[in-house]
Order: C-alpha cells, then sequence, then structure tokens
C-alpha cells in the first residue's frame, strides 16, 4: 500500500483567528535514512530568563548543588559558568536592572523601555525570515510569571533590531492561549453567559477538518487518527485550564480554579512585594510554561522568550518545597528575614549572600527556580516533541537560558555582573552539550559566537569592536 506523506507545516484551519497544528504523524515521516538526515528542522530561538541569578560560588557546585534540578536534562544542555556582563553596566542604575537589560543582548539599556540593542532570538528570525515567518504563525511570543515591574528590562527579553520590545508580554494564561490560538467571534450580544464561553473555544472551529483527518476518507492510518484525537483533546484541556470553562459533562473531571495570583499593577504596590504561596506560583507558572510549549510544537511559535519571576523579584514566598519526594525547605521569607514590606521578600537572601555561609533560604530559592525552568525544558522534549529528524524540540532549538547577576550584593558592580549563569541547547548540533564549562569571557563574545553558528552576519555590539569567537562551546 503506498504511503501518503503529509507536509509537517499542514494545519487545522477553521474561522476567525484559529490555527491549530497537527502534531508529528507517521506520514509526515521521511521514509529513508538519508532522507531523514536532510529534514529540513525549522530554526527556532527562544530567550528563558530567571529573576535575580545565581551567586558564582554556587555555580561551581554543579548537579550536586542548586543546579541539581537540571541534571536530567544534563546531557542535552551546555552550562556556562563565568560570563562577563560588566559592560551592560550603566552608572546610577543597580545591577537588577542592568543584568535583566543585558540577558541575551550584552548590552546596557536604553532608557526605561528599551535595551541596548536586540536579543538574541531577533537576530536569528531577521537572519532566517527576511520576508517574515509562514503565514498563520506568532511572529513573536513573550509570556511570563512576574510581579515586580517598574522597568520593562526587568521581564521582558526579547528585542528588535532598534532595542524595542519584540511584542507586548503576555502574563495571563488566557491572555497567552488568545496569542497563539486567537478566538472565535460569534456576533450577537457578549453579555450572553453561552456566547461568551462559545466565543473562547477555539477548537470548535476546526471540527470539520477534525472529523475530515480522524474519517472514513482520511489519508491518515489508524495510530495517526489516534495521535490527532488525543492532540486536540490535549488543546481542550489546555484551552478549559487558561479559561476554567465549566464542564458539565456527568462524570468528567473537576477543572483547576482561577488563578489566585496578582496580575497588574496589583503584583507590585509601590515596589513593597507581596505574598505568595509556592503552590500558586508553581500552578500559574506550570499552565504559562505548558502553553508556552504546547504554541511551540504546534509550530504556532519559533522566536520569543519566557520569564520565571522579574529582575529583583520582590515575593514572601510561604510553603513547602519538595524536589524528587524530598523536602528541600519550607519557606517563610518574612518569618526568616524578621521584616515585613520589601525588607521581608525573598531577594533579601541575595543581598545578604555570603560565601562564608551556608546560605540556605537562597539555595533553597535557587533550587527551587531550577526546578521550574526544568519543568517548561522538559516540556520541550517529551513524546508530543518528537521532529521529524529522531530529535526533540529541545535539541532542535536554540534555547538560551540566563539571569541578571552573579552575585547579588550591590557593592561591587564587577563581581555583581560577572559569573552570570548561562546555559544554552545544541541547537541542532550547533553547539556542544552534556558539559559544565568555565568560559572566562564576555557575554557579547558568547552570543557572536552563538550567532556566527547561525550563519548570521548581523554581530551584537559596537562595529568597531574587535569579536572574540569561543570555539570551545562550538560542537
Amino acid at each position: 500500500m503506498k504511503k501518503t506523506n503529509i507536509s509537517r507545516r499542514t494545519m487545522l484551519k477553521g474561522v476567525g483567528a484559529a490555527t491549530i497544528g497537527l502534531p508529528l504523524l507517521e506520514e509526515m515521516l521521511v521514509s529513508t535514512a538519508s532522507a531523514a538526515a536532510k529534514t529540513d528542522v525549522p530554526v527556532r530561538a527562544f530567550n528563558v530568563f530567571f529573576g535575580l541569578g545565581i551567586p558564582s560560588p554556587l555555580q561551581t557546585e554543579g548537579f550536586d548543588g542548586v543546579l541539581e534540578p537540571l541534571k536530567p536534562l544534563g546531557d542535552k544542555l551546555l552550562i556556562m559558568r563565568n560570563v562577563d556582563q560588566v559592560r551592560c553596566d550603566e552608572s546610577g542604575i543597580n545591577a537588577h536592572y542592568d543584568g535583566a537589560a543585558g540577558a541575551f543582548t550584552a548590552e546596557p539599556p536604553d532608557g526605561e523601555a528599551k535595551s541596548g540593542g536586540p536579543s538574541i532570538d531577533q537576530v536569528i528570525r531577521e537572519s532566517h525570515y527576511p520576508k517574515g515567518l509562514p503565514k498563520g504563525m506568532v511572529s513573536t511570543l513573550i509570556g511570563g510569571t512576574f510581579f515586580r515591574r517598574s522597568r520593562v528590562g526587568r521581564y521582558v527579553h526579547s528585542y528588535n533590531m532598534n532595542g524595542t520590545v519584540a511584542a507586548t508580554i503576555q502574563e495571563k494564561p488566557r491572555d497567552l492561549f488568545d496569542r497563539v490560538f486567537g478566538y472565535i467571534s460569534l456576533g450577537g450580544d457578549d453579555t450572553d453567559v453561552r456566547r461568551r464561553r462559545l466565543k473562547r473555544s477555539v477548537l470548535d472551529s476546526v471540527v470539520d477538518d477534525y472529523k475530515f483527518y480522524t474519517g472514513a476518507n482520511s489519508p491518515l492510518g489508524a495510530a495517526s487518527k489516534s495521535r490527532v484525537a488525543d492532540h486536540l483533546d490535549r488543546i481542550r484541556e489546555f484551552e478549559q485550564r487558561a479559561f476554567a470553562l465549566k464542564n458539565t459533562a456527568e462524570g468528567a473531571p473537576g477543572l483547576p480554579p482561577r488563578s489566585n495570583v496578582a496580575h497588574g499593577g496589583q503584583a507590585d504596590p509601590g515596589g513593597e512585594g507581596i505574598d505568595m504561596k509556592l503552590e500558586d506560583l508553581r500552578t500559574e507558572w506550570r499552565l504559562m510554561a505548558d502553553l508556552y510549549a504546547l504554541a511551540i510544537q504546534m509550530d504556532r511559535v519559533r522566536f520569543g522568550s519566557l520569564t520565571f519571576l522579574a529582575a529583583g523579584e520582590r515575593l514572601r514566598v510561604t510553603g513547602d518545597y519538595k524536589y524528587d519526594g524530598r523536602l528541600i525547605y519550607k519557606f517563610n521569607d518574612e518569618k526568616d528575614l524578621r521584616k515585613s514590606g520589601s525588607g521581608g521578600c525573598s531577594h533579601e537572601w541575595w543581598h545578604q549572600f555570603n560565601e562564608k555561609k551556608k546560605n540556605e533560604q537562597l539555595r533553597a530559592h535557587a533550587h527551587m527556580k531550577m526546578q521550574e525552568v526544568a519543568y517548561f525544558l522538559s516540556r520541550l522534549d517529551d513524546a508530543d516533541s518528537k521532529e521529524a529528524n529522531g530529535k526533540s524540540i529541545l535539541e532542535n532549538s536554540l534555547i538560551t537560558i540566563s539571569t541578571e547577576s552573579g552575585d547579588g550584593r550591590h557593592n561591587d558592580v564587577k563581581r555583581e555582573l560577572s559569573g552570570i549563569f548561562h546555559a544554552i541547547t545544541g541547537a541542532n548540533d550547533r553547539f556542544k552539550t552534556g558539559q559544565i564549562m568555565d568560559i572566562g569571557a564576555e557575554g557579547l563574545d558568547v552570543y557572536n559566537t552563538m550567532l556566527g553558528a547561525f550563519g548570521t552576519k548581523k554581530r551584537m555590539g559596537p562595529e568597531d569592536r574587535e569579536s572574540n569567537r569561543i570555539e570551545k562551546i562550538l560542537a
């Protein structure tokens, strides 16, 4: 029986703005090993930022310390220590902001709402898609779970060539869902509850396509038909989680409650910080991470950034933090710090860092951040992320992970902006993975080496600056 081949870009398309990609199916795979080696995997680049940083001395402990949650993905990451971002310092502004603005740009900020240059993802996007991305894709997706606002550079980490933000950041899961999948407008009076609920459901718009791909005339085999059905069920699950839609089906599982965390101005009341239950934080973040990963898996987005907690984040966290079945720490920042307001927030542990002490609370917070970063990365390395060349999206994409500082104390700019934690994925065999490497170089040279591996003509930084290629990170 002749096998029917289907393009990886095949989409389910409905009315309105809904565009829902098919998962990778058997019919999309090339039939020979030689052809598989030539499979054109999409070029993708994403920046993942986490706030406050990891002090350089703690990085030297590798997977035996706060980096432990990254260990299961260690063979697919290149962890880079001793990366210098001192050139990002701007006099008169603390390194929370300078370090965050320099993450993925290696340039100091240009005012309160601009970076000093483009971010890695946007340079690659312009180089590989000069005429724009395929029709129907979100050009740049920026999302995040964060509560410290003030300057944009604290939480946005994707910038255009002129330093402006590449897209509006989505900080609510339901807004991210709408940004990726759009919504269906039925017209009429939106005050009607039933109409509002239907308006939210993008999957209803692809029901005809769904019936075709799972019906008698489908070009798909039985296994692929089942996979399409599972794929749309998964999207429906995320849609329901994002909007907390009521499920009236008898015996259906209950849906998670609406988010309990603050957004907008309420998330940063005068810079004094907010109380945060660990479980609420993780629930919000993991839904955001799930939706972002789903958008990548469905090839709705190939460039952008995702933020887990802003630079200089001010949270008073409470709750038991567990990892791998063991209790790591019982968070109660305000009680442990014996202060209220901003003085009782977790960022104070970074200001109090002392390499000669245990730094128990800081370690617990940093460990937790790595667990949540690893959660997102793992979503791009699962069965739903398998690509036609046999690798996962995590392995094929460039995902750059970084933060704001290598030492949280505000008394030495050079120390604070040196030793910044970085990690990257292999980007389809462009970079070495499975190593923890001391780089001993400027972030600007690291970033330009990465861009060179993607064949971009554009380089970051001053035009008259001599670039130093960091050969040891290249595969």
